[in-house]
């Protein structure tokens, strides 16, 4: 049976200032929709299930993800995920410049989390704190250039 990837889905405080940090970052705008009903709470699992969603596609037209900002149920705050916790762990994205993307970062208030790191003179990697405390890593191919 042949499967594929379809996407990546986040749950977000914030669904237009993570739109923003993704598309500043070269990510582009696919769709956008408001789903309710009770299709949408059979499939997704809620009773009520309401949402703002957004699906954005990388430069290379092979990565997307579905953001979600709740409407009902509530959003549910919990900590942040730590980069050594069981369950969804991070988004990755190679990148080009990744200095570049830091300052991208920069601009919407996020940082690395220890710095940016040489893997061995391949990669060099970070992770960041993204909107809703989503961990990004960004991690630039030094055999590319």
């Amino acid at each position: 049976m042949p499967i594929a990837l379809e996407n990546v889905g986040i749950a977000v405080r914030d669904l237009e200032a993570t739109i923003s940090f993704f598309t500043d970052l070269g990510l582009t705008v696919l769709g956008r929709d408001e789903v309710s009903g009770e299709w949408a709470s059979t499939a997704v699992g809620l009773d009520g299930n309401h949402a703002k969603i957004a699906v954005l596609q990388t430069p290379d037209g092979r990565g997307k993800i579905e953001l979600f900002e709740y409407i009902h149920p509530e959003a549910i705050e919990t900590e942040p995920t730590l980069p050594n916790e069981i369950g969804m762990h991070r988004i990755a994205f190679s990148v080009d410049d990744i200095d570049a993307s830091l300052v991208i970062a920069a601009r919407h208030g996020y940082h690395p989390l220890r710095g940016v790191a040489n893997y061995q003179d391949v990669y060099k990697l970070t992770y960041l704190r993204g909107p809703s405390g989503i961990l990004v890593m960004f991690a630039q191919d030094l055999t590319k250039s």
